[in-house]
């Protein structure tokens, strides 16, 4: 009996990077941040690179709790839809080669979204990770927690609910 070879891991790399860069530069705004995500399997981090146009209290100085929000929100939302689009590309519902972001499934909608500033957001880099607490056909709830220096010192987190798009409808927006 001959069992199919898998596919050789840098193959497997390059696709799910491929499918990321895509999904996360449907997100102008997080160009205009500096938000990044680093993968590692199928856990993602954002990454908020400091930069100087990001502070709202220069006096502290602080990170503007604007961008604080956004990026929390942004987070959550790459997060919830890595999670939908890697179940799609593990199991070949999706072929990850004939991703562009004209076929990329639509961005789950904001219906609210609670931010906890829970201290200063110091000027240097932030990062953040998702945990999808419930993701349905119509509704998702997902936890959003960000730190600076130390994992376990949170200076903000959220909570969020978010319509899902209908999986019929294959073009982002």
């Amino acid at each position: 009996m001959s069992r199919t070879r898998p596919e050789p891991v840098q193959v497997v790399k390059e696709r799910r990077d491929r499918a990321l860069d895509l999904l996360v530069g449907g997100v102008p705004y997080a160009r205009f941040l500096g938000v990044t995500f680093d993968r590692r399997g199928d856990e993602l981090t954002a990454l908020l690179h400091y930069d100087e146009k990001l502070i709202g209290n220069p006096f502290l100085p602080a990170i503007h709790g604007g961008v604080i929000a956004s990026f929390l929100e942004m987070t959550a939302i790459i997060g919830l839809s890595w999670q939908i689009l890697w179940d799609e590309i593990e199991t070949g519902t999706i072929a990850a080669e004939n991703l562009t972001p004209e076929t990329l499934p639509r961005l789950p909608k904001t219906i609210d979204f609670t931010v906890d500033y829970l201290r200063s957001g110091l000027p240097r880099d932030a990062y953040a990770r998702a945990r999808v607490n419930r993701s349905g056909r119509r509704y998702a709830s997902v936890h959003v927690e960000a730190w600076q220096d130390n994992r376990e010192k949170l200076f903000a987190q959220a909570t969020g609910h978010f319509l899902m798009p209908r999986r019929d409808v294959a073009t982002n927006g």
